[in-house]
């Protein structure tokens, strides 16, 4: 049986506000993201989610918590739902990154986008081989959504995001 697999980002963080590549620091969530991650509770409180993944850094972990601040459903942290690592260019502005020449090449003292794709393509085979037939919730990053994409659709790397109220995808 397939797996039907939710996707949702953390929630606005103040990096975010602040124009501000996090990478893998922490991250706080801003009001608006309090708010946003509230909503997502109500999104998906009556969604058939069966348990969530998320990605083990604070404003992921911090979504999933206002979201679902009562819940009954399995939470796994898993540090492979990370967002790509910009090594010595985290903290830099968002548009200063130059994506396109890191999908292959890591950042220095980081990740390229591959090695992160290939992060959440590892999740997926795990997730595969031992949730068949359950409605998952994944909270993550770009990376996290590129990582799928890439791995379920065959979307290059390059793909730019844009932010929408969750992805649905089947696997296995």
């Amino acid at each position: 049986m397939p797996i039907e697999l939710v996707f949702e980002t953390h929630s606005t963080t103040e990096d975010n506000e602040n124009d501000i590549a996090t990478g893998w620091r922490p991250g706080v969530l801003s009001e608006t993201g309090r708010e946003q991650a509230r909503e997502l509770g109500r999104r998906r409180s009556n969604d058939g989610i069966q348990a969530i993944f998320t990605s083990d850094l604070a404003r992921a972990v911090e979504t999933v918590h206002i979201a679902f601040p009562d819940h009954t459903l399995p939470v796994f942290m898993d540090w492979r739902l990370r967002e790509c690592d910009y090594g010595d260019m985290t903290g830099i502005a968002p548009d200063a990154l130059e994506r396109d020449a890191h999908i292959h090449f890591p950042y220095p003292s980081g990740e390229s986008w591959r090695q992160a794709a290939d992060r959440v393509a590892w999740f997926l085979r795990d997730v595969e081989s031992k949730w068949q037939g359950w409605r998952l919730l994944v909270v993550g990053h770009t990376a996290t959504w590129r990582g799928l994409e890439h791995r379920i659709n065959d979307t290059p790397l390059n793909t730019p995001f844009e932010w929408r109220a969750g992805w649905e995808y089947r696997v296995g």
